[in-house]
């Protein structure tokens, strides 16, 4: 897998994986300019699955889709591995799935959510879906080892540049590691500081982001006001575009294989930033 989704992809979070028909075009002229940009991946946010990555499979020849995550609640482990098996009979084996518990606050099932991860990651294998298909939306050290040995590796979402490199010593040199980075195309620091904030609050309200922020040396201070600068500075790559460059840079030096990057700027969930994407692989060239 490593050597197929390259070292930089998007991820977006909802733009991509809406399911409006009358921007069905607009969302495959969207992939299919992603992949002539260069990047080896596109991730899609929220519980998605299968069926928000088709269509983009579709548009496209050889930029691989994954689900950023597929939450274990929503979708049966049975129909997960046939879905899977399907799509990547039909696109050449670049569909990955991306598997996550969620969150207790948006999932009501939300009980053991370790526990039932490996009862998830069991009926796949009894559904004969492979290991090296999956990744697993790893934040703690039982999750990162479980990806290690059930799956080709970790796709964490949030962390700093020192947890890469955390998770990377628990995963050992050959499972995939691919953290998302959020990017602010502004060099302002109040104006960018500020983009990341209004972005910031709703993982704020969520435990087990802020737990592992907690794992991972921050305080409770740091999550006041929206986020303190330190934490801001250690979550998005802002500034002008070589800091940016730098920044993720950080994250492949801490031992990422691949980083998945999200743009931040402001605009809705379902917008398709495709200037900016522009402009992110125009940088990282």
């Amino acid at each position: 897998m490593k050597e197929i989704i390259g070292k930089y992809g998007i991820w977006n979070g909802g733009g991509l994986r809406a399911e409006d028909p009358s921007r069905r075009g607009e969302r495959a002229e969207a992939a299919a300019e992603l992949e002539e940009l260069g990047f080896g991946a596109i991730w899609l946010g929220g519980s998605s699955s299968a069926a928000n990555a088709a269509p983009l499979l579709e548009a496209t020849s050889r930029v691989v889709v994954g689900t950023s995550i597929q939450s274990i609640w929503d979708h049966e482990a049975e129909a997960a591995a046939a879905s899977h098996t399907d799509l990547n009979a039909a696109h050449s084996g670049r569909f990955v799935l991306g598997l996550g518990v969620s969150h207790a606050k948006l999932a009501e099932q939300y009980r053991r959510p370790y526990s039932a991860l490996v009862s998830y990651l069991d009926a796949l294998d009894g559904a004969g879906a492979p290991a090296e298909g999956r990744v697993l939306a790893a934040l703690g050290p039982r999750t990162i080892e479980l990806a290690r040995d059930r799956a080709a590796g970790s796709i964490p979402y949030l962390i700093t540049a020192d947890q890469t490199a955390q998770s990377r010593e628990l995963l050992g040199d050959t499972p995939l590691l691919a953290p998302e980075l959020k990017v602010v195309l502004e060099s302002d620091p109040a104006r960018a500081r500020t983009l990341a904030r209004d972005c910031l609050a709703i993982y704020l309200g969520l435990p087990n982001y802020t737990n592992n922020f907690l794992r991972n040396g921050f305080t409770e201070d740091d999550f006041k006001d929206g986020g303190s600068d330190r934490l801001v500075d250690a979550v998005f790559a802002w500034g002008s575009d070589d800091r940016i460059r730098a920044r993720v840079d950080e994250f492949i030096a801490a031992g990422a294989d691949h980083v998945a990057l999200q743009v931040v700027d402001g605009g809705t969930r379902y917008d398709l930033p495709r200037q900016a994407w522009r402009r992110l692989a125009a940088l990282l060239a």
